[in-house]
């Protein structure tokens, strides 16, 4: 049985990712996460005692200690989740986001390298592309875009990537890449738009919109992004990079709009407020690529993903007011802190 190492796994995507590959995989997984602001241990409260599946609180700047866990575990396979990702938060300090995913990235490459890990996947993003034309629909990001990032996230992102790509030249290391467009789904932090503008609506507040809300993105149900890492893990050819994207673009206004209606909200609880900024216009992802050579497709239709989120941050308030209120962040010490 493989022994895989998910860096950054109690965040959004990777404690999605955990539960996925548990329930559909046989992979014994270690769950790395230094349990920042981001990282969220009740993510995983219901598979926390699958013994298949063992957390590890670490910070993968730190090797020393990346170097005991893959020694230890046995680690034959490393996917890369941890990441500073919020925009906003990047903007107004970049440095963490330079140690976390660059050195941090850094350090799991030697260290893999090193002890010969069989595969290492980095998770990437659209957002190194760039931006996109608004009025030329049929130009979409392929994985021979130019990199041009345009936030200090996405660049930190880029850089990683070209890390990645170094190595795999450099030193014939088994690296693959991919880059998806916006996630969304359960287990969400309620920084990012559809759980903040959910929340935001279940309680009454008015929702905040950047600008004139026109800015596009591609949105993917979080369920498929876990299904087109495990294509590309499985599938993928080493040095290359995959699209991972939904073929599904709407204007952020359009979102919180249709969020507003489902819950039964009107349109007055929309406020627009001042432009964040370089902030990049349009996002779309072609991943013709994965889809050709792979045989990946994503299984979600959008009107079924927003409805199964929708449903699910109603009856799971507790969760993310405990997220918004900080309570979140106790729940480590209560369970771990003696063992």
């Amino acid at each position: 049985m493989k022994n895989l190492l998910v860096t950054g796994g109690a965040g959004f995507i990777g404690s999605n990712f955990v539960k996925y590959v548990l329930a559909n995989f046989d992979y014994n997984v270690i769950n790395l996460d230094k349990l920042t602001y981001a990282g969220n241990l009740e993510n995983l409260s219901d598979i926390e005692k699958n013994p298949k599946y063992k957390f590890v609180k670490a910070d993968i700047c730190e090797e020393k200690d990346v170097n005991e866990i893959l020694q230890k575990y046995e680690i034959d396979t490393i996917i890369n989740f941890a990441a500073e990702s919020h925009v906003d938060r990047s903007i107004l300090g970049s440095k963490e986001f330079v140690v976390t995913n660059v050195l941090g990235t850094q350090v799991l490459l030697d260290a893999a390298k090193n002890l010969k890990i069989e595969k290492f996947l980095q998770v990437s993003t659209d957002e190194v592309y760039g931006s996109l034309p608004e009025d030329k629909k049929e130009i979409k990001f392929t994985e021979s875009t130019s990199i041009t990032p345009s936030s200090p996230y996405s660049a930190s992102k880029a850089s990683a990537d070209m890390l990645c790509h170094s190595y795999f030249h450099t030193h014939n290391f088994p690296i693959l890449i991919t880059r998806c467009s916006n996630n969304y789904g359960p287990y969400q932090f309620p920084e990012k738009l559809i759980p903040l503008m959910i929340a935001k609506a279940l309680g009454g507040e008015k929702l905040p919109v950047y600008g004139d809300g026109k800015n596009i993105r591609d949105w993917l149900y979080v369920e498929d992004h876990c299904s087109g890492i495990m294509t590309v893990l499985e599938k993928g050819k080493f040095g290359e990079v995959y699209n991972i994207g939904g073929n599904n673009e709407w204007y952020n206004i359009d979102i919180v709009k249709l969020i507003l209606k489902r819950l039964g909200k009107g349109e007055e609880f929309i406020t627009y407020v001042k432009d964040r900024p370089g902030h990049d216009r349009r996002y779309a992802i072609d991943s013709g690529k994965i889809q050709r050579e792979l045989g990946w497709k994503p299984a979600h239709l959008f009107e079924e993903g927003i409805e199964k989120t929708i449903k699910w941050y109603i009856e799971n308030e507790s969760w993310w007011k405990k997220v918004m209120s900080g309570e979140y962040q106790k729940y480590f010490e209560k369970n771990y802190g003696n063992k």
